[in-house]
């Protein structure tokens, strides 16, 4: 096959078939399997939205207890992990709890015994993938307050995702608005398309790895801020704003300049991003001056880009008003992106758990555009001789 044309970062490119989920960028919809995922949102449980991913249904009241205290049972860290976390929490310094995490989800894999999962039945697939997402919020929050040179906070297993996350990072019970707050984040973006990292989780799934080795590479995709990163870029905007007189200029300016404003646009949406609308509806609920603020940002930045960039369709995306919410619900910038990844490991667990059941590994072709070939190699002169 010949390789004639290449579309810069693969957009739109078909790459595999799924039946996880999609995102339909030009409707400004996106669902899990056959729900909307703004619907599951508003009605559902974070546990109930894991088990859809990965078991592939909804769960029955009964069901949905079950899998909340299976999943809840794997929450403790192995003891050689444990005793890592306080140098990975010393060695992180400014790259905070998700640099640790990509570490000590390697030894997490070790720890447990995960093996390849081109060797294991799906049933052993589904409960390393299982093991490795329900540990992810203890390590996360392991390795923050170790960073503040706090205690870690052992998992409860009688609270709900959501808010044993919560507990785990400040040792207190949060209150139901905030944990569903939290919850409805969570919800929003456990999945959304063959993102980078879901993609790059794929691709090391598809070799056979196991799955700690799988969720690693896609932590480390995560960490990029053209990625996971901008929710406490966007709240860096606000603050660099600072009052709603200053909007204009400082929009101008930034668009003027063609810098890139932090918390708008999408590389899929073409309309409103459905995360961001729903986000924003939460953080109203609260209310305040941040929210307020927030909102007239957001109203004069797509009037300010429909003016001085006509034709194109630049709107909140989900880093935007994600800031927002976790900000209200007292958590710190340096938690945003690890929070956003408690999320997506389960997105990406279900994305591994899909792709290993097919045996082809993903080797796509480049198309080479260096000097023509062959040519004669030149002689060296080889040291010793003459």
């Amino acid at each position: 096959m010949s390789v004639t044309q290449v579309p810069r970062g693969l957009a739109g490119v078909v790459v595999a078939d799924t039946e996880i989920g999609d995102v339909r960028g030009r409707e400004g919809f996106y669902h899990y399997r056959q729900y909307s995922a703004v619907d599951l949102a508003h009605h559902r449980r974070f546990e109930d939205v894991w088990h859809l991913l990965v078991d592939g249904e909804l769960p029955d009241a009964a069901r949905a207890e079950t899998f909340a205290a299976e999943t809840a049972a794997l929450r403790r860290l192995p003891a050689e992990v444990l005793a890592a976390l306080p140098a990975l929490a010393g060695a992180g310094g400014r790259s905070g709890p998700l640099a640790g995490m990509r570490t000590a989800l390697s030894l997490l894999g070790a720890a447990k015994g995960f093996r390849p999962v081109y060797d294991l039945s799906a049933a052993e697939r589904r409960q390393d993938a299982l093991a490795a997402a329900a540990a992810v919020p203890t390590l996360l929050t392991a390795l923050y307050r170790l960073g503040k040179g706090l205690a870690p906070v052992e998992p409860r297993e009688d609270l709900s995702y959501a808010a044993n996350y919560l507990y785990m990072r400040t040792g207190t019970e949060p209150d139901a608005r905030r944990t569903r707050a939290v919850e409805q984040y969570l919800i929003s973006t456990i999945d959304h398309g063959f993102n980078a990292s879901t993609f790059t989780a794929r691709v090391i799934a598809s070799t056979g790895a196991d799955v700690a080795a799988c969720l690693t590479g896609a932590v480390g995709a995560l960490s990029g801020p053209l990625h996971g990163g901008a929710p406490s870029r966007a709240l860096d905007t606000l603050d660099a704003i600072g009052t709603p007189d200053r909007i204009d200029a400082w929009i101008r300016e930034r668009v003027l300049a063609g810098d890139r404003i932090m918390g708008f646009g999408h590389a899929v949406y073409r309309t409103e991003d459905p995360r961001s609308r729903m986000l924003r509806e939460v953080a109203q609920d609260f209310g305040g001056p941040r929210v307020a603020f927030a909102v007239e940002v957001e109203r004069q930045v797509e009037a300010i880009l429909a003016e001085l960039k006509p034709g194109r369709e630049l709107h909140t995306n989900v880093e935007f008003y994600a800031g927002v919410v976790m900000e209200l619900c007292g958590l710190p910038r340096e938690m945003f992106t690890p929070t956003f990844a408690a999320a997506r490991v389960v997105g990406w667990s279900a994305n591994i758990l899909e792709q290993a059941a097919d045996s082809k590994i993903i080797r796509p072709a480049a198309r080479y555009v260096g000097p023509a070939a062959p040519v004669a190699v030149p002689p060296a002169r080889i040291l010793g001789r003459t």
